[in-house]
């Protein structure tokens, strides 16, 4: 058959031309795809066909990578929008679900938490999370902050100044704890205070995260003194403490410039080869009121001569660089991943947090979207600029210097990483360092509750996206009767089924990887493909569970491919497949302790999903014996009661207030627990 294979489009003018002419000169999005429709990258602008069109003239002055990436589009499509703002928020969702190769993308990094306020519930929490969840939108968070020391100090005083929540489940049925009767609480749990009320205390809380914290005490004191001139005297003096709290809070502030009228944003990185360090300064009042961090992922510098790597590669050669080579010529990608940070970070911001000043490192590529687009959510004017001098440009040396100290503390954490990976090849003999580690652990309790975990480490850190639970299957493993070799069998098979295959498939079938036959598509989720295959397996065990691990790779035929290996506890001794005797090593080497890592990080995993498994069980145990009780009905017992203890302790009237719980099971319910 000929050949239908389009040629790229700076190799085909004609149809270059007149695809450029369809595209409107308006806002919108533009997508650029490759001979595979894959998706190489997602912009915006103002007049999309001015800024697709420059792509493509000979004069423009490309970096390598984007050079690069015009060599390989075949294709171009287009969003109009009705503004330049929808533009920018159309494009964060495209980046977000697509992940373009060629866009700039954001890292989650877990080490940088935030607090989190559930304005969901109708009695809000506040909380520190390190985890960012897509649940309900009324939810907010606020950070990554960077000084996770100072974040938990101010939560701590935050709770003194006002009385909030203390626990997250109540401690009495009947009645509210101490923090009550200290002032600590106002009494949420026994719902002496309503929702409403509740909710104002929280909104004072959350101008302390805004930066709004001289707002509040311009607040606070006219309450305070009308409070006292109405002579309630205990109001003013509780108003007096909050004000003295938040005094001595921002007292605490390292930073203060003389310009206190103006509330601006400092942004500024630092990067290496990998990855670029953001952070972002809070100055509200002329103090600094927040410090934030993000993780920017580089891409990898083409070489001369070189092609684009396939898009769908584990890991990638990166060429090294620097803010001053010239691959950044004066900081354009600095720019553009500025620019993406400061996109990404206001998203997720109320209008009042907003700045009227942000100042940044490097000039933006699209500051003038951004700003139009920041302007129309505050309802104010937003300037962006780049100050070269004076206290403005001092500042942001200063932010500079702090991302500096985070990338190097960084670079020391993935070197330890790289020399333990580097050892942990060298004792066991591996042809390569094992850049993604896979670790197995079975949790439970002579046999009930039996589950198993699966943790990855790539490049020596926790890849949490990638662990998984296993509820052990086995009939014969229940109370009473254990057999975990028979269970991290099972966990083996499960995990690695489909992976010959796959291979298969793509090598003897002609098959490609977006043509596979129905068989292979409809393999489970956890079967793993070519990409994440593992190249080292830990086994939490001695030489038994080893063994039987072995065997069913064995049966599999994927011994030969997959390199396993267990760490027993009580000795820290690694075992090799057919081997008698432990491997001759030293507890301390950063190889051991790297699998010894792996290895507490399964076990806790296996553990804590043990506990929920049972917790859950327990919990049910004695509702499944009530006839008519189904699981749904039981969830609502359980979250209006909270516990068996209080359920057993309800009358029928206040049974029969549960949803779905009517007079008639209500009884039955009340007669089951009072025989």
């Amino acid at each position: 058959m000929p050949s239908t294979k389009t040629l790229p489009l700076v190799k085909d003018s004609e149809r270059l031309e007149s695809r450029l002419k369809e595209i409107p000169a308006v806002p919108g999005v533009y997508l650029m795809r490759d001979e595979s429709d894959r998706i190489l990258y997602i912009g915006k602008s103002k007049k999309l066909r001015n800024r697709v069109r420059s792509y493509f003239r000979e004069s423009q002055n490309l970096s390598p990578r984007i050079a690069m990436m015009v060599q390989q589009v075949r294709e171009i499509e287009f969003i109009a929008t009705d503004t330049e703002a929808e533009a920018l928020a159309l494009e964060a969702n495209l980046v977000k679900q697509h992940q373009p190769y060629f866009n700039v993308l954001l890292k989650d990094d877990k080490k940088y938490p935030y607090l989190c306020i559930t304005w969901s519930e109708e009695y809000p929490r506040i909380f520190i999370t390190r985890k960012r969840r897509a649940g309900s939108a009324k939810d907010r968070y606020y950070g990554p902050y960077v000084d996770t020391g100072a974040l938990r100090s101010t939560l701590h005083l935050i709770k003194r100044i006002f009385p909030l929540r203390q626990r997250p489940q109540p401690l009495f049925k009947d009645r509210p704890c101490l923090n009550y009767d200290i002032g600590r609480c106002v009494g949420v749990c026994q719902g002496l205070t309503s929702p409403e009320e509740y909710r104002k205390i929280i909104q004072k809380v959350a101008m302390i995260f805004q930066g709004r914290t001289q707002e509040l005490l311009d607040i606070l004191e006219p309450q305070m003194q009308q409070a006292a001139e109405d002579l309630n005297f205990e109001t003013a003096a509780r108003l007096r403490d909050q004000i003295k709290g938040l005094e001595s809070l921002s007292a605490g502030q390292k930073v203060s410039l003389p310009d206190d009228t103006v509330s601006r944003d400092a942004i500024a990185l630092a990067a290496d080869s990998q990855h670029a360090c953001v952070q972002l300064f809070q100055i509200r009042a002329g103090q600094l009121v927040g410090r934030l961090g993000f993780m920017a992922e580089i891409p990898p510098q083409p070489r001369a001569g070189t092609e684009a790597p396939p898009l769908q590669s584990g890991e990638q050669e990166l060429s090294q660089l620097s803010l001053s080579s010239s691959p950044w010529q004066g900081g354009v990608e600095a720019g553009a991943i500025l620019q993406r940070v400061l996109e990404e970070h206001y998203q997720n911001v109320e209008s009042v947090e907003i700045p009227s000043e942000i100042s940044v490192q490097y000039e933006l590529p699209e500051a003038e979207i951004l700003a139009d687009w920041l302007s129309n959510r505050k309802g104010r004017k937003v300037t962006i600029l780049t100050p070269q001098r004076q206290t403005k440009a001092e500042l942001i040396e200063m932010v500079e210097r702090n991302a500096e100290y985070e990338l190097a503390r960084m670079q020391r954490l993935s070197d330890r990483n790289s020399q333990a990976m580097e050892d942990l090849a060298e004792i066991l003999d591996l042809p390569e360092v094992p850049r993604r580690i896979e670790g197995y652990d079975i949790s439970h309790i002579q046999g009930s509750d039996a589950v198993a975990s699966r943790v990855v480490f790539i490049d020596g850190l926790p890849a949490n996206q990638h662990y998984r639970h296993y509820k052990i299957k086995n009939p014969e493993i229940k109370s009473g009767h254990s057999d975990d070799f028979a269970s991290l069998a099972e966990v083996i098979g499960r995990r690695f089924r489909g992976l010959k295959e796959e291979e298969r498939g793509k090598t003897e079938d002609g098959f490609s990887d977006l043509e596979e036959p129905k068989e292979l598509s409809n393999l489970s989720s956890d079967s793993p493909t070519i990409s994440d295959k593992p190249d080292l397996i830990m086994i939490d065990g001695g030489k038994g569970q080893l063994s039987a691990v072995v065997a069913v790779l064995r049966e599999m035929n994927l011994l030969e491919e997959l390199r396993v290996v267990s760490l027993a506890k009580q000795r820290e001794e690694i075992f090799l497949p057919g081997e008698s005797l432990p491997l001759p090593t030293n507890s301390e080497q950063p190889g051991v302790q790297l699998l010894r890592r792996v290895r507490d990080e399964a076990h806790r995993f296996a553990v804590s999903f043990h506990r929920d498994r049972r917790s859950e069980r327990m919990k049910r145990s004695r509702l499944d014996e009530i006839p008519g009780l189904g699981h749904h009905r039981q969830k609502l017992l359980l979250a209006h009661f909270r516990s068996i203890d209080y359920l057993r302790l309800a009358t029928p009237e206040q049974l029969a207030e549960v949803s779905g719980i009517g007079p008639r099971l209500a009884q039955q319910i009340y007669d089951y627990f009072h025989p």
